[in-house]
């Protein structure tokens, strides 16, 4: 299920296979430092043109051809193997001197959803009782290094895959592990991500007893036929029943992910979905777009015809309708993919994350950040469960690599940040760009900026940059590509 990886932008968001609306991405779970990105500055060098929108009378169906990934990363560079303990020592040494957030991975999932790309490790309830125990040492192990006990946490989520399977008791267990051994702010967000089946009210209690504030559920449709043809276990009533069950609890926030652009999920489906999850009373809601994952069921089942997803074209009416909605019902937008109708709900990880908190990854598979004084580096731990184990029995460190953020990772996350947000103060930016480089914004970046107004992507109030409803839809898109303009504009100056 999860994001994130949720990932990143920083930690590891989990995996639920949507992203950003126009990503069409997954979502959170992202592992977030994962490997060599293409669009670095290694990159053949390419004119202003190629990161033009395509102009258009609905820039919802047109600006874009393409589909990026759901979190853009720019200038990471490979750590040489040889390289990365004594880097990594070097960063367990430095105690963490802005925002900070910290993932726990909890890696299994009962099934494969069909829309999946990061399925990993198939459910046995024999499996959670020992890899609680590896991850809760890890935790303890590190207490009282400078990098995991210095500066407060303002959120801590357990993603996965999906850790609601785990009985009660370890999910109570793993929490307040993580409440001991981490120096979590007095007003944290703690989330626990998971789905319905398999979560009843005794794991909702037991998570809300050991201190989670937050839940965050993977729904994506109320509708039966599209669940079943996606591989969701509970029917409509279950699912609507549970969370009506966790509202009236009243223990704290709740929130749902739905995804659009399903198959046999119609414009007509889409809208129910959107009034059941409104009258409700949710305190808040994920809209993500489907993205067609390579290597998995449903791209497999796609290209056999066994089943239809909504042409990546009319992706932008499911978005607009969503918006329209939330809007009407007086939902408050705090991100391009996420709204809140009550205060509770702040969703604190994903937005710090996004703007390049550092982040405290635990458990196997989970990805971090951390922004060190002269360098920031992306990790991930090892993902193989098995030798993940293996190496917390061992004394060993888990940490799998390391990636070498861009020198200019502070700008790039205020901009990655302020986008996320659907707005950028483009004086505050250019104010960096200045300081940190010498190159003016005016003359680099306000072509590309003027050319999306054009094409209805933005709008102009002073000194802000406002994305309109199709720029929302497409921010993941435009923050690549105004991040690539500038990486390459920067790597060309070095040279």
């Amino acid at each position: 299920m999860s994001h994130s990886t949720s990932a990143a932008s920083g930690g590891t968001l989990s995996p639920r296979l949507a992203g950003s609306a126009g990503s069409g991405g997954g979502h959170r779970r992202q592992s977030a430092t994962g490997g060599h990105h293409p669009h670095g500055p290694a990159s053949a060098e390419r004119p202003l043109s190629a990161f033009f929108a395509e102009p258009g009378a609905d820039p919802l169906a047109v600006a874009f051809r393409g589909r990026q990934a759901v979190h853009p990363f720019v200038g990471l560079e490979p750590v040489p193997e040889d390289a990365v303990a004594g880097i990594w020592q070097r960063l367990c040494e430095t105690p963490r001197g802005g925002p900070s957030v910290a993932y726990v991975h909890i890696p299994f999932c009962f099934n494969h959803c069909l829309y999946c790309g990061f399925y990993q490790n198939a459910w046995h309830p024999a499996d959670g009782p020992g890899y609680v125990e590896r991850v809760i040492e890890q935790l303890r192990r590190g207490r009282d290094l400078p990098m995991q006990a210095q500066g407060p946490i303002r959120a801590l989520y357990f993603g996965g895959g999906t850790p609601t399977l785990l009985a009660a008791g370890d999910l109570a267990r793993v929490i307040e592990a993580a409440r001991v051994h981490l120096p979590l702010a007095p007003d944290c967000e703690i989330t626990v991500e998971g789905r319905i089946h398999g979560f009843g009210q005794d794991k909702a209690r037991a998570a809300f007893d050991a201190g989670a504030n937050r839940l965050s559920l993977g729904v994506q449709s109320f509708d039966e036929t599209v669940r079943r043809r996606m591989g969701r276990r509970s029917n409509r009533r279950e699912v609507v029943a549970a969370l009506d069950g966790l509202l009236r609890a009243d223990r704290g926030a709740v929130v749902i992910d739905l995804i659009f652009g399903l198959p046999g999920q119609s414009a007509s489906v889409w809208e129910a979905d959107l009034h059941q999850a409104i009258a409700l009373g949710l305190d808040g809601i994920d809209l993500y777009a489907l993205k067609q994952v390579r290597d998995t069921p449903l791209t497999r089942a796609a290209q056999a015809g066994r089943l239809v997803p909504a042409p990546p074209a009319h992706l932008g009416d499911f978005y607009r309708m969503g918006s329209e909605r939330l809007r009407d019902a007086r939902w408050e937008a705090l991100s391009c993919t996420h709204w809140r109708s009550t205060t509770r709900e702040r969703n604190l990880y994903n937005l710090s994350v996004k703007a390049g908190a550092d982040c405290l990854a635990f458990g196997a598979g989970a990805g971090g950040s951390m922004n060190g004084p002269d360098a920031g580096f992306s990790y991930r731990n090892i993902a193989a469960v098995e030798t993940y184990q293996a190496r917390i029995d061992a004394g060993e460190p888990v940490v799998a690599g390391l990636m070498r953020q861009s020198l200019h990772r502070r700008l790039f996350d205020s901009i990655k940040g302020g986008l996320e947000r659907g707005r950028l103060n483009t004086a505050a930016v250019a104010a960096q760009l200045q300081a940190d480089t010498g190159l003016d914004w005016q003359a680099l970046a306000e072509p590309l900026l003027v050319q999306w107004q054009q094409a209805g992507l933005l709008t102009r109030d002073g000194d802000w940059v406002e994305l309109t409803l199709a720029g929302c839809f497409w921010q993941v898109q435009l923050t690549l590509n105004l991040l690539q303009w500038l990486s390459q504009a920067l790597t060309h100056r070095q040279a």
